[in-house]
């Protein structure tokens, strides 16, 4: 480990998101600016992982200074380099300005997306390279395992983990000490632990940046629960889909190996814990914890009927502990803090913190962390600095496709667990999805339902039979065609599909059917009776036209429809032929003047 210092450090994120948006080009241009000016022994450039705002990528923080800058371009690191680092000021063009409070020099903590959050399992964004070992061991890394080892027993540690109140992050929450206390009491030769990171919820990424940016925390939290419950054998199961995350958990299992942290004989205490990582074939389905376990034996993930569960007969027959991502990067720090510190945050029976993706109709998209119990509406308008374009929101989607559309009304909601549920919702793994008052929720419904019809694994009647007859309901009333018994209907096979589907994938597959009928019922009667969209989303249901008061003929819309279905001569008033156009949108994308509308 270099014990070299500088009084500057480029802190460059290199998750998946700003990766993808040329971050790598980035970095190296700092890298050579530094070097062309001369600052190799002041200025270093570290590649970090995933910071959290990723909408506003690539992004640098310069520390100790705590400068944010963002969008940034290889054309503009020369002019940063030499107004920040040979100048002394911050160069202003590619700095995060804050929309409310305008201060001379905002700092990370002016930023509202920033401001709001609390980080347990993110504790190390932004601020260390994930693949190097010594920077998470400075950060504390591995003293949590250390103390375990050392200082506790195997049953110390489950109480300790029971007395945390930390629940699984994955979707159930169920207590993860009890969970780990079940494992630990069957008696067996051989026991397993697997780390979920199978993350098929769309538009969801928080395990997959925890793996990018903090590996070695997964690992620790591994090792912990390995030696709680007796196990010496771990399987990662990751998404094909993420190969830098796999990249990067398998560079920490290496340099682990090499510190004596995993493997034989870890620290001297004779406990020996192998972890391997396995590649899911990208099946929504195998986030369910049996058909995990199935597609890790090599056979087709399909889940089975339980008990047994897992923790009894499990991987091979044997005793397995299953945990996400998420959970098991809480563990480390709930050891070497205490559980009486963990406790102190969140709520009653939601103790901690939780990570989402907080993505859609939001104008701060990004990862973020926040204590359990907090309203929803500090998420999506402290954190997310609200709807873009000043519209309304609408309604946000917790829980990934088997959650719920949560309305307005039910906007001071706090999150966590109970409250969630109550609502017709669920915590899942951690998405957060926002929509605005441009959204059908009747489409929205469909558009989920039909996800899952994708991805169910068809064992059982009723996501096999059920859920493609909800999705032909839903096309029937979007397409025009509903009938008032459509509705009930729908009620009545999310009511046995809740009861009777095999897992949890189909138990919950009706959410979306059932919140959006709960909250936007009155959008499905309008589909129904008055045969309109009123978001003006299916297309056989609205109508484009253009305003003979406000279209000037400037063309714009003619030019842009795909199919010349617009006619009119240049400044007289346009025409849609009604029979040709295909309801793309295009002409209302392009006109300026707002003479486009739908009805």
């Amino acid at each position: 480990m270099s014990t070299k210092k500088f009084r500057t450090h480029v802190m460059v994120c290199a998750g998946t998101g700003c990766v993808s948006n040329t971050a790598l080009d980035v970095k190296e241009a700092f890298e050579n600016e530094v070097k062309k000016c001369n600052l190799e022994d002041e200025v270093q450039v570290v590649v970090t992982g995933c910071q959290g705002f990723c909408e506003r990528g690539p992004i640098a923080i310069v520390q100790p200074d705590d400068i944010f800058y963002q969008q940034l371009t290889v054309d503009d690191i020369p002019k940063l380099v030499e107004e920040h680092f040979l100048k002394g000021r911050p160069y202003e063009k590619c700095m995060y300005v804050p929309k409310e409070e305008k201060v001379p020099i905002p700092k990370l903590m002016d930023i509202d997306f920033f401001r709001h959050q609390m980080l347990v399992v993110l504790r190390n964004r932004g601020r260390m390279d994930p693949e190097n070992i010594d920077e998470y061991i400075a950060f504390d890394g591995y003293l949590g395992l250390a103390k375990a080892l050392n200082e506790m027993t195997p049953d110390s540690i489950i109480a300790e983990m029971e007395h945390s109140g930390l629940r699984g992050r994955g979707g159930g929450g169920f207590p993860t000490g009890l969970k780990w206390k079940f494992a630990k009491n069957v008696d067996s030769d051989i026991k397993y632990l697997i780390c979920n990171a199978d993350e098929g919820d769309p538009g969801a990424y928080m395990d997959r940046s925890i793996l990018e940016s903090d590996p070695h925390a997964v690992l620790e939290g591994m090792a912990i629960g390995a030696y709680a419950i007796g196990a010496q054998i771990a399987y990662i199961y990751v998404r094909d889909e993420y190969p830098l995350a796999v990249e990067r958990i398998k560079c920490a299992i290496e340099q682990a190996k090499e510190y004596g942290l995993l493997g034989d004989d870890i620290l001297g205490t004779g406990f020996n814990f192998d972890v391997h990582v396995i590649r899911g074939g990208g099946a929504f389905v195998c986030g369910e914890e049996t058909a995990l376990i199935a597609s890790i034996e090599g056979s087709v993930g399909r889940p089975r009927v339980r008990p047994p569960y897992p923790a009894v007969k499990g991987l091979w027959g044997k005793p397995t502990n299953n945990n996400n991502v998420e959970t098991w990067a809480n563990v480390p720090i709930i050891i070497h803090k205490g559980a009486d510190w963990f406790t102190q945050l969140g709520t009653e029976k939601s103790k901690g913190t939780k990570v989402f993706s907080l993505v859609g109709k939001i104008n701060n998209s990004g990862l973020v962390e926040v204590p359990m119990g907090i309203p929803l509406r500090e998420i999506i308008y402290g954190i997310g600095g609200g709807i873009p374009g000043g519209k309304k929101f609408k309604a946000v989607q917790s829980g990934g496709p088997s959650g719920g559309c949560i309305p307005e009304s039910l906007l001071d909601l706090p999150v966590d667990y109970e409250k969630l549920l109550e609502a017709g919702a669920i915590m899942g793994s951690g998405g957060l999805i926002v929509m605005d008052e441009e959204t059908c929720m009747v489409d929205v419904a469909l558009y989920f339902i039909t996800f899952l019809v994708d991805e169910s694994c068809g064992k059982c009647v009723p996501c096999r039979v059920g859920l493609i007859r909800m999705k032909e309901l839903l096309e029937k009333i979007t397409s025009g065609n509903g009938e008032e018994c459509d509705i009930v209907a729908l009620e009545a096979l999310s009511d046995t599909i809740k009861k009777t589907a095999l897992c949890g994938l189909g138990n919950t597959a009706p959410n979306p059917v059932l919140t959006t009928l709960r909250y936007f019922r009155d959008e499905y009667e309008a589909h129904i009776k008055e045969k309109r969209c009123p978001a003006g989303v299916c297309k056989p249901l609205i109508t484009f036209s253009i305003s003979d008061t406000k279209c000037i003929g400037c063309t714009l819309c003619a030019r842009a429809c795909p199919v010349n279905c617009i006619s009119g001569e240049r400044k007289s008033v346009h025409i849609i032929d009604q029979d040709a156009c295909t309801k793309c949108g295009a002409c209302k994308e392009a006109c300026r003047f707002d003479a486009v509308s739908i009805a």
